[in-house]
């Protein structure tokens, strides 16, 4: 007869065998995904407030499903931090596939607006913007892709041509 002594030990036994092979899912030698801000739309804009969607691509290089948690991000403009946050969205990226998500924020850029005429006065002038945060992805375990990109826009490619 078993005594709860060694039922204990045996189920710490298979307890330890199975997480050591919950470590082996994130090994080094599977790429991370990749995440691109393709789009910001702007929603709405008021004065104190302005609403916008985040259009995110995620890549899945990988020959598995990936599941994706959600998203942590801070997006500057120059050197100012034009809005940070959160937003937890599950869905599932199939193998060697992208996938598409949107992320409304809201953000109040009156205190900034100063700052964001100097570096829109140029319109031709670039623009370097960084987006920066950590991608949580994972069915049962989380794990953290970290996100850092950076790049440039030019103002006078959002604006529309007016019609003469």
């Amino acid at each position: 007869m078993l005594s709860q002594r060694h039922v204990l030990h045996a189920l710490t036994l298979f307890l330890f065998l199975g997480l050591g092979g919950c470590v082996s899912w994130f090994g080094d030698d599977e790429p991370e995904p990749q995440v691109h801000l393709v789009k910001v739309e702007v929603v709405q804009a008021k004065l104190m407030q302005q609403r916008f969607l985040l259009h995110f691509r995620v890549d899945n290089p990988n020959d598995s499903d990936l599941t994706v948690r959600g998203i942590e991000y801070r997006i500057h403009l120059g050197d100012m931090l034009l809005t940070e946050g959160e937003h937890e969205h599950w869905f599932t990226v199939g193998p060697k596939r992208s996938a598409y998500f949107k992320v409304p924020i809201r953000t109040n850029l009156w205190p900034k607006v100063r700052d964001l005429v100097k570096l829109l006065k140029n319109p031709k002038q670039p623009i370097p913007y960084r987006l920066e945060g950590e991608l949580e992805t994972g069915l049962f375990i989380a794990h953290y892709v970290h996100l850092a990109r950076n790049g440039v826009i030019i103002p006078a490619d959002l604006i529309p041509e007016q019609n003469r």
